[in-house]
């Protein structure tokens, strides 16, 4: 029963090792992102609100996106733990998560920072969007959204540190090394993955 948390600036492969994490330790990986989409296609009452804000331009209240999240921790596949990816985003998003849990005797167990060089993830960046021909994602954009990501992620980084769950892992390199390193760090702790075999054929 794994609950993890993933956090990490965009083009440090975040994506790409949740997705082996998930395998790995077979829990669902859960994104704000795929919750929005799936209730949005679904017409669920949450998923009409969203869709209205976001039709609006505007950002998705903490109070929608925690009644979404809670939602989501309630089905079945997640009883067995699970591995959130872009939530919580706000420090009140990680007090309600904090209390969600402890309120069904749950805890995260680690949250997994890849940690990588912002020059080496913006060239990686733009080397990606010219060859996938993406003209409106420039240097200037790219480097945006790091910031963006420093902003936002550092005092939810501070709350995780303080409480000890905090595991640094430096997100350059390989998809087997990196996977290599996050699995050392967890193991460390205790946190072994049950299902080795899942990530066979990726390197790990």
């Amino acid at each position: 029963m794994t609950r993890l948390l993933i956090v990490g600036p965009p083009g440090a492969g975040k994506g790409t090792q949740a997705a082996l994490l998930s395998q790995l330790f077979d829990v669902p990986t859960i994104s704000t992102g795929d919750i929005f989409r799936a209730n949005i296609a679904g017409e669920t009452e949450l998923g009409l609100q969203v869709k209205a804000i976001v039709d609006a331009g505007d950002y998705v209240p903490d109070t929608l996106t925690n009644a979404l999240v809670t939602d989501r921790l309630s089905e079945a596949d997640a009883d067995g733990g699970f591995l959130l990816d872009g939530y919580p985003r706000t420090v009140d998003q990680v007090r309600y998560l904090e209390e969600l849990l402890s309120s069904r005797g749950h805890q995260l167990d680690a949250v997994v920072r890849l940690v990588a060089d912002t020059e080496a993830v913006v060239e990686r960046l733009r080397l990606r969007a010219v060859q996938l021909g993406r003209t409106d994602d420039t240097e200037e954009a790219i480097r945006h959204r790091q910031d963006v990501y420093r902003r936002e992620t550092e005092p939810l980084l501070a709350v995780f540190r303080e409480k000890g769950l905090l595991i640094e892992v430096d997100g350059l390199g390989p998809i087997d090394e990196v996977s290599g390193r996050i699995l050392e760090q967890l193991a460390a702790r205790g946190i072994t993955a049950p299902n080795p075999s899942a990530a066979s054929g990726s390197g790990v």
